[in-house]
């Protein structure tokens, strides 16, 4: 069994693996080093954003059975995609897989703050009242689904290694629980290393309530692309210890702290303005 097959069959013990540990790790952190008081009930909210985990792995399971992992080694096997049509050797092929697909997920992540009926989703993600390693991977299921149809629809386009589809898997799901934590890092360490990763204090700017805000810092992984395209914000005005986290008109605990209440926020009422508009800091349209 070469590495690829090994990497293949092994694919959710390695992902679980991770996670679980990763997991741990950045929960060990919170306690010892958090940034912010929590304000909401950490019972509630883990028991929720956790519950939220475990469905969405089990419907993309029974939904997607093969996994990005399976249809990369399908478009291996039948010779799809950029990577395998020139033939890129596999060293080559592993980094700039990984680099391209971060790049797509961080367009992805653009267009659910762009497009209303997509931000209708992804509003699950920012509503949660306070910032921390379960934030990470708190997402509606139909945002999970369609996420997963964009990175088969670029695993066909790419071609990438299985190796380098489940090194991305695993790093995007670890960064988005690093940068999602709440824990605390001396603002010079910090300083270097948010021009290779995306840090907490980065990523928790685009948590923010206020909108210009929140159209700021949309990597998870890879810091370059905010800096490149001009939605790089390094600190929130109010400071990370009072800056406020969420959206505008959704404060109640029981819509967006419990698991029934975040899988029918997407349906509850109107987008009449969305977090792509930039504002400035009272709120009001910015013309350009």
């Amino acid at each position: 069994m070469d590495l690829e097959q090994f990497v293949l069959a092994n694919e959710p013990v390695i992902r679980l693996a991770f996670f679980l540990g990763v997991f741990a790790l950045i929960g060990l952190w919170e306690v010892v080093a958090p940034r912010r008081a929590l304000t909401v009930s950490k019972i509630l909210r883990w028991t929720s954003n956790l519950g939220l985990v475990t469905l969405n792995t089990l419907l993309l399971r029974l939904v997607f059975p093969l996994a990005a992992a399976g249809i990369a080694a399908f478009g291996v096997a039948n010779g799809w995609g950029l990577l395998n049509h020139f033939q890129v050797p596999f060293w080559i092929a592993v980094p700039v897989a990984v680099v391209a697909m971060d790049f797509v997920i961080w367009l992805q992540h653009v267009m659910v703050h762009a497009v209303p009926a997509l931000w209708r989703l992804h509003r699950v993600h920012h509503a949660d009242l306070d910032y921390d390693v379960t934030t990470g991977a708190r997402f509606h299921p139909i945002e999970i689904a369609l996420s997963m149809l964009i990175k088969f629809a670029t695993i066909t386009v790419l071609g990438p290694p299985v190796l380098a589809v489940v090194i991305f898997e695993v790093l995007l799901n670890a960064t988005a629980m690093f940068n999602h934590g709440n824990i605390r890092i001396p603002a010079g360490i910090d300083r270097v290393v948010r021009w290779f990763v995306v840090t907490p204090d980065m990523h928790r700017v685009h948590h923010s309530v206020e909108d210009d805000e929140t159209n700021s810092n949309f990597g998870f992984n890879l810091p370059w692309w905010d800096r490149l395209f001009g939605t790089y914000r390094a600190q929130p005005r109010a400071g990370h210890e009072a800056m406020t986290i969420g959206i505008h008109g959704h404060t109640d605990p029981h819509e967006v702290a419990r698991l029934d209440g975040m899988l029918m926020l997407p349906f509850r009422g109107e987008v009449d303005g969305y977090a792509i508009n930039r504002r400035d800091w009272r709120g009001e349209q910015v013309t350009r």
